[in-house]
Order: C-alpha cells, then sequence, then structure tokens
C-alpha cells in the first residue's frame, strides 16, 4: 500500500530533518522567491498531473526543506513561535488522517472529551472552578469556560465578544453603541485593535493607558483614565492586561490592575497567549499573580506549550458569558437529542473546528506537566543569563531586564543598521532574530524558543554582531 510506504518514509525522513536542524546543520532560514520555489517543487505539474508519492513524494520533500524555517535549530532566536515537540507532530496526524470536526460532539465524541479536559486543565491553572463534566449541570451552577481556538487572535476576539455581550445584553439584535471604549496597554498584541475593528467598534475606540518605558501599566494612573472616559460619556467594554507583552516580553501588574476592575465593574482580559504558561513553573509563577481576578485570559499552546500551530485556548472565568456571547440558529444541528458531551459551536466562532486538543495533549501526555513546566524554566533562565552577559558588555544595551524569555538588545549604531544587520543575518542563514521598537529606539529581539539554544549560541550571535560591525565599518571607509 502506497500509504504505509510513503508514511515510512516521511518519519524518516522528518527525523534526519529534526536532527540536522536540532545539530545546528544547514541555514536557519533561506528566503528564496515564490517563483523558485514554485519551480524547484514542480508545483504546475504535480497540480496537473497527480502522482506525489513513492520517489516522486521523496524528491518533492527533499526539495521542500530546504525552504522551510528550521524552528529545532539553536540559532532560531526570532518569533514567538513553538519549537513543536515530536509527540505534537504525532497527534496532528492522528487528527489528520481522523478528521474530527468536533465542534458538536457526535462528529467527534473522543476529540471532544480531550478538548474537554484540557481547557478544564488550563481552568485549574488559574485556580478557576473547572467545568462539570455532567451535561445536565444547569447553567446557574458557577464554574468557567472555555474553548480552544485556531489562534490568539480569533480567542481575543471571542474574549472581547463575551465582554460585550456582559456590557450589552442585546447586542444582538440591536447591534454595538457607539460608547464602548476598550482600556489597553500600547504595546498590546495588534489582535486587540483586529477586534475592535471587526466588532464594530473602530480603532478609536481603544484607548491607550499610561505605561512605563518598557510598556508594563501604570495602575496608579487608571482612575484618571476612567474619569476622562465618564467625562466623554463613555463606558469601558473591557481592559486589557499583559501577560507577557509581545514586543518586550514584560509582565502587566495583575493583582492591582484586578483590584481597580473589581472596584469599577470592568471587565478585566489578560492577553496570556506566550506568557501564561508561567503557570506551570514553580520560580515564575509569580510573574501572574493576580491573574486569577481577570473574566477571560487567553493561552496559546502554540507558544510555550511546546505544540504545532495553531492551538490556542479562550478561558472564561463565567461560563453564562461565553454560552451566552455567541446566538446563532440552525435546526440540523440545533435540537433536542440524546447528548451525553457537550457541543463546541456555540462557544467559538467557527463551526467545523479541528480537534486542536488532541496534538495538545499529546505533548502533555509525553512529557508531563513537570517537563513543560522545567521547559518554560530553562528558557527564562537562559533568557537571564542571556541579559547579564550582554548587559556587562560595554558596546551593547539592552531595553530592560527579561521577565520570560524574550531579550531585547542594541549596539551603538542606529535604526537602520540594525534592521541591515538583521537581513545579513538571515541571508547568510547565520541567525534569525527579529526586531521591536521600545519607545523611538529600534532594538535586535530574541525569543529563546529552542530547548538546543545555549549561552553559547547567544554569545556566537554576539560575536557574529561585532565582526559585521568591524566589516560594515571597513566598508563604509
Amino acid at each position: 500500500m502506497s500509504f504505509e510506504k510513503d508514511i515510512r518514509f516521511l518519519a524518516g525522513s522528518l527525523l534526519d530533518y529534526y536532527r540536522e536542524s536540532a545539530e545546528g546543520k544547514g541555514p536557519v532560514l533561506r528566503q528564496r522567491s515564490i517563483k523558485e520555489i514554485h519551480e524547484s517543487l514542480n508545483l504546475e505539474a504535480l497540480a496537473g498531473s497527480g502522482g506525489l508519492s513513492g520517489e516522486t513524494l521523496a524528491k518533492f520533500m527533499s526539495a521542500y526543506y530546504p525552504n522551510t524555517t528550521r524552528l529545532h535549530h539553536p540559532h532560531y532566536l526570532a518569533h514567538q513561535v513553538a519549537v513543536p515537540h515530536l509527540n505534537g507532530a504525532v497527534g496532528a496526524l492522528v487528527d489528520g488522517f481522523t478528521n474530527q470536526p468536533m465542534s458538536i460532539y457526535e462528529m467527534g465524541p473522543g476529540a471532544a472529551a480531550i478538548e474537554f479536559f484540557v481547557v478544564n486543565w488550563l481552568l485549574e491553572k488559574i485556580d478557576w472552578v473547572p467545568m462539570p463534566t455532567d451535561p445536565s449541570v444547569t447553567a446557574d451552577s458557577s464554574y468557567a469556560g472555555g474553548a480552544l481556538t485556531h489562534g490568539g487572535s480569533m480567542a481575543t476576539l471571542t474574549a472581547l465578544v463575551c465582554a460585550r455581550s456582559k456590557v450589552v445584553p442585546d447586542v444582538w439584535e440591536n447591534g454595538t453603541p457607539g460608547d464602548l471604549v476598550i482600556l489597553s496597554p500600547q504595546m498590546s498584541h495588534y489582535a486587540v485593535a483586529r477586534a475592535a475593528g471587526i466588532m464594530g467598534l473602530g480603532h478609536n475606540a481603544i484607548l491607550e493607558v499610561q505605561t512605563d518605558k518598557t510598556g508594563v501599566v501604570m495602575p496608579d494612573k487608571l482612575p484618571a483614565v476612567l474619569a476622562r472616559l465618564r467625562l466623554e460619556g463613555k463606558r469601558p467594554l473591557a481592559m486589557v492586561a499583559n501577560a507577557c507583552s509581545t514586543g518586550v516580553g514584560r509582565y502587566d501588574p495583575l493583582v492591582e490592575i484586578g483590584a481597580f476592575c473589581r472596584e469599577h465593574d470592568i471587565w478585566l482580559h489578560v492577553d496570556g497567549a506566550h506568557g501564561a504558561g508561567a503557570l506551570l513553573s514553580d520560580k515564575y509563577r509569580y510573574r501572574l499573580e493576580g491573574i486569577e481576578t481577570a473574566d477571560s485570559v487567553i493561552w496559546d499552546m502554540h507558544k510555550m506549550m511546546r505544540t504545532s500551530g495553531v492551538c490556542a485556548a479562550v478561558l472564561i472565568k463565567n461560563h453564562a458569558h461565553l454560552d451566552q456571547a455567541f446566538q446563532q440558529e440552525g435546526d440540523y444541528i440545533f435540537h433536542d437529542k440524546a447528548q451525553p458531551g457537550v457541543d463546541f459551536i456555540s462557544r467559538t466562532l467557527e463551526c467545523t473546528k479541528a480537534g486542536l486538543g488532541l496534538k495538545f495533549f499529546f505533548v502533555l501526555a509525553a512529557e508531563g506537566e513537570r517537563g513543560l513546566a522545567e521547559y518554560v524554566d530553562r528558557q527564562y533562565d537562559l533568557t537571564l543569563a542571556a541579559y547579564d552577559y550582554i548587559a556587562g558588555l560595554p558596546d551593547f544595551q539592552c531595553a530592560a531586564k527579561p521577565q520570560s524569555n524574550i531579550l531585547c538588545f542594541r549596539t551603538n549604531h542606529d535604526d537602520k543598521w540594525h534592521l541591515t544587520l538583521r537581513d545579513h543575518l538571515i541571508a547568510e542563514g547565520s541567525f534569525y532574530l527579529s526586531t521591536t521598537a521600545v519607545g523611538d529606539i529600534r532594538y535586535l529581539r530574541f525569543v529563546a524558543m529552542s530547548p538546543q539554544t545555549t549561552l553559547d549560541d547567544i554569545k556566537a550571535l554576539i560575536d557574529r554582531i561585532r565582526r559585521y560591525a568591524s566589516e560594515f565599518q571597513h566598508d563604509t571607509g
């Protein structure tokens, strides 16, 4: 059977790819033009004639691998994308093959049950009451709720839709009023602005709250913001807090922000897409103290939880807000029926939905909670060690002491030089890192995602930057 042979080939081929990447062989990233890639993969001929199997498949993969970003490479330092655990890939294969569109329980009981378990596991990490396994429990019971979504942007939108339904219960009949405002720090993920646009609020409905120079919310400035809103005749839809911020990786003070939101009955949304993984860590959990006071939290498994993209969670403290967030009709789905499980379809924007919990559970079941916690500790510890090293160099500066696995640093050159440097490192394939602006200054930014990365790799990066600086000075005379 060709499928069985192809699977065996792919298993060996992928393991070779993994070993080469983890050992630091080959470029981290090779960017060729779309036209070149189309030609090297012979896409037009294959689309016309088919036959992607056997030797043709082997030839295709040998052309495909050089055009990937090697996430397992120790010099992959660019973005907050998981370096996937190998067991997670097995879960993704099982999900892809069985294809369980489990938004309604009868279309994938096993996948739905695993998602239910995963969501409850996450809720318990926040110290919220998990969902009952008995579907007959009344809606008046006090427990949390949640669902897995295809990405953190969709999870953010879902959380803010829940907030809107609380503030404007008749929104589905009468639409979104124009007096709602989202309070948000400037360094919040752009998913917040996207959600505001999609919900009909517009980007002007986002009011940036005052932060320190690293983008962390200053709670003592919040009362003045609220007073200003009320003077303008507007209402807060939600307050967004970062745990941690995407650009600099710092945590907002959730205890103080939570107290402010409770005092004024404001929905608190915590963006824990990247940094909520610290909830597993005995060493770093304190960064998230106060998260239990939130009304909603998002948490991406495809960041620090070693799961391939995408698998995000939207978690709501009061399940009723999630159950009431979407209103829909469809008598081919919504009708009286035997219901031993839960339909997630009423809790997400998505109708057909992959069994996202399966691939994360394969990672969790392989590593265990302790194993994932050790990974978080390792990456955070490595970033602190990198900070201590780089901050001690006379020709480098850091934007802030890291609170996660994100570090922003720069040399004495101007912003354009740093962007050119990044392009050069990517082109030669030696290192792949990102950049961000902190205030008005452009910094190089690395995110320690690969478990293969060590402090020696960071030192090698600094050496390469210094050599480039020397070469650049020589070339420019």
